[in-house]
């Protein structure tokens, strides 16, 4: 059976999440996904059954600390599958934020004075601080900017900027303002003719759909866990071959032990533990929605992928249609989804308004939203927005309804 023709089943998806039958949370529309997503009952009961019986330091012989350790390394490798890499090219930090910074550390090893480190003015603050630090090493910092027509990455643009002395390109994967997908397959190829790195921020890729980064063939990919349905972690995946090259950030004694060299401090174990009732949410989606099909869990993720994409684009499309409708209102980006351009994370602003007025109306009316630059002011400034005022931003995931944005559509009417 197509999956075109297999509908998510958005009463079931709701039942997984204890928060639309909690009193305080389920009066609210929710529309700050991109800030971070609720978590299935799978994730709570792992996290409560770490804190309750192996809240232990992991990896000792008797059985509660083995139990702990286990269950990491549990996590750890599905994990690792569900995005296709090995369990030991994938690092489990403290943040994006946190993991790029320590990348970027260890990645001056390889620059040097005169090398050009190219960042893009779409990205959030995460994949840009870190890598204009190296200016201070002697990296010359090339900015790659957006059309300030549409707010896209023109590859033609990208191509100008690359040289011979080209050693890292940090790119979105897709932009937590503008929405758009940026095609990374198609950037690494480029990158890659110059012998220089990729590095991918996928946080407000991976809400909508695990990727395949081997396919990607990026040399870094990161993403946000408590954008995913998880605790707040941040994801780091890097190719072996240059993890294995990389100079030790953590302990001494942990020298060679990738990836833990670039893990200061390691994991936090109860919240890596729990990491596995994501898979276990996405393990059982899948056999709602496919009962008699058996496959791996990478063709398993790829298809719940397509299910989840073929539901937020049935949602998000009305909102971008009335929005673009409105001849007071600038909606940033694409008008429409198709064949997954762009994610349901849908950025705008009025006209004669303030968006910090408009927000307090969506607040006052039941919908979970705010105004912000969300740590994408670069973009905003290039686009000629005010970045004390931001944008109002209406994030989407797959467990929101036709009827949180038909609610949505009919306050900003009112407004």
């Amino acid at each position: 059976m197509s999956i075109k023709n297999i509908a998510l089943d958005i009463d079931f998806v709701k039942a997984q999440f204890p928060a639309f039958k909690d009193p305080l949370s389920s009066k609210w529309s929710f529309f700050e996904n991109a800030g971070g997503s609720y978590v299935p009952h799978n994730v709570i009961k792992h996290l409560n059954n770490f804190m309750t019986s192996t809240k232990v330091q992991p990896y000792a012989e008797f059985d509660i600390s083995a139990i702990a350790g286990n269950n990491m390394d549990k996590a750890t490798e599905l994990f690792a599958e569900m995005i296709n890499a090995r369990k030991d090219e994938i690092i489990i930090g403290a943040s994006t934020t946190m993991n790029m910074y320590v990348l970027s550390n260890a990645m001056k090893h390889f620059i040097k004075p005169g090398d050009e480190v190219i960042v893009t003015n779409q990205d959030h603050e995460a994949n840009i601080g870190a890598w204009r630090r190296l200016e201070s090493y002697g990296a010359v910092i090339k900015e790659w900017k957006i059309n300030t027509e549409n707010a896209e990455l023109e590859i033609e643009d990208l191509k100008a900027l690359l040289t011979n002395k080209t050693k890292i390109v940090a790119v979105t994967h897709c932009s937590n303002i503008v929405g758009s997908i940026n095609n990374l397959q198609s950037i690494a190829k480029l990158v890659h003719e110059y012998n220089a790195f990729l590095v991918g921020d996928g946080v407000s890729y991976a809400p909508h759909g695990l990727p395949n980064v081997k396919d990607l063939d990026v040399d870094f990919y990161t993403f946000s866990l408590y954008k995913t349905y998880g605790p707040h972690l941040g994801l780091l995946y890097g190719k072996k071959e240059i993890l294995n090259q990389l100079p030790n950030q953590n302990h001494e004694f942990l020298e060679g032990d990738v990836p833990y060299t670039l893990n200061p401090g390691g994991p936090n174990h109860e919240e890596l533990s729990c990491l596995v009732g994501i898979y276990e949410y996405f393990n059982n989606l899948y056999n709602h929605h496919f009962p008699d099909e058996n496959n791996t869990l990478r063709k398993k993720i790829e298809k719940i992928n397509e299910l989840i994409s073929n539901h937020e684009e049935q949602i998000a499309n009305p909102l971008l249609e009335y929005l673009n409708s409105r001849n007071d209102i600038k909606l940033i980006g694409k008008k429409k989804i198709e064949n997954k351009n762009r994610a349901p994370t849908i950025a705008f602003t009025f006209v004669n308004q303030s968006s910090k007025k408009i927000s307090d109306q969506l607040v006052k009316n039941g919908i979970a939203t705010r105004n912000d630059n969300f740590y994408a002011w670069r973009c905003l400034k290039a686009l000629g927005i005010d970045v004390d005022d931001g944008v109002v931003r209406t994030s989407m995931v797959h467990y929101n309804t036709h009827e949180d944005v038909e609610k949505l559509i009919s306050v900003l009417k009112k407004i």
